[in-house]
């Protein structure tokens, strides 16, 4: 063994075990995957399941997925065990528009998938490397994994931005064409449906939401709830704001159109308020590019005469 260990040692240097331990490890993992994702299913279990289906009624062809059941064996490594974390991890994806039901179990398994295939190329890029110190060494490692896991989570993170980004941007002509729809006759879920199907081509993330709010109303959710779930599900303080308005008129019996009417130039006045900040801004921000790209161009042109000029008189005394 101490000559296994001398031997690795001057081939890979004085992580060279660490490096050996942690490739078998890996290599172990790998085989073993493969092994559980696609092992052949119980025949007992099939039949149960098949005998659950026929005494609920489901016929097979109308069985609704989006799970992946090969994720799902992994369920206790791949889902926090926590409810509030994993209720917070659930809502974070769909905000993002993930809604399917293995979302998070399959958010989970791209970090770890990520974490360790950015690991592996750390280890491989630092026997590639050559000699490095052990500090060098061991960042070259982790951070490539650090990265791989995290960046699931930056991705999903910037997907809630844009989405809530266009619901801002397109909440106030939804509400222009609800006060429309409300005026004309048709109730609160007709004009929802109407809504999402006209901003469809414009807004799709806010087309989404509504057509969820009409769906869970027509099954027979609470309206109450039914609002409220959507100001959560969006994340934008515009939504939430509408929300109550909506649920407060309910409440003390006032006209809904009324409501909207104020509600919608209120919406109005904040995207005009929204343009005037960013025009604002730009000044600003101009300022900075201005300072960068004309100043130094223009300081040459005016003092690099005069500075040749000096320093040929000097050379030449």
């Amino acid at each position: 063994m101490d000559a296994i260990n001398t031997y690795i040692t001057d081939l890979l240097g004085p992580l060279g075990p660490l490096f050996v331990v942690g490739g078998l490890g890996l290599l172990l993992v790998l085989l073993a995957v493969p092994a559980i994702l696609f092992q052949k299913k119980d025949p007992l279990s099939k039949l149960k399941e098949s005998q659950n289906d026929r005494h609920a009624g489901v016929p097979k062809g109308l069985r609704v997925g989006g799970k992946n059941e090969k994720l799902d064996k992994f369920k206790q490594f791949l889902e926090p065990q926590n409810q509030e974390e994993y209720g917070a991890v659930q809502l974070m994806l769909i905000r993002a528009g993930y809604r399917s039901k293995g979302a998070v179990q399959t958010f989970h398994f791209a970090q770890f998938a990520l974490g360790m295939g950015f690991l592996a190329l750390g280890v491989i890029y630092t026997f590639i490397a050559g000699e490095m110190t052990t500090q060098k060494s061991i960042l070259s490692v982790l951070i490539p994994g650090a990265v791989g896991y995290y960046l699931p989570k930056y991705w999903v993170q910037r997907r809630v931005q844009t989405r809530e980004e266009e619901i801002t941007s397109g909440f106030p002509d939804a509400l222009d064409l609800m006060l429309v729809c409300v005026e004309a006759g048709q109730s609160l879920d007709q004009a929802i449906i109407r809504v999402a199907k006209e901003i469809r081509s414009s807004y799709e993330s806010l087309a989404d939401e509504f057509e969820i709010v009409a769906y869970e109303m027509k099954a027979g959710k609470d309206k109450t709830k039914v609002l409220r779930d959507f100001g959560e599900r969006c994340g934008v303080q515009d939504v939430n704001s509408f929300v109550t308005v909506l649920i407060q008129s309910a409440t003390f019996g006032t006209s809904i159109a009324e409501a909207l009417r104020v509600y919608a130039e209120e919406m109005r006045d904040k995207r005009v308020m929204r343009a005037e900040e960013k025009a604002n801004k730009l000044p600003t921000k101009l300022t900075l590019a201005t300072m960068m790209f004309c100043v130094p161009p223009l300081l040459i042109i005016l003092i690099g005469p005069s500075v040749y000029g000096i320093s040929q008189n000097l050379s030449g005394q």
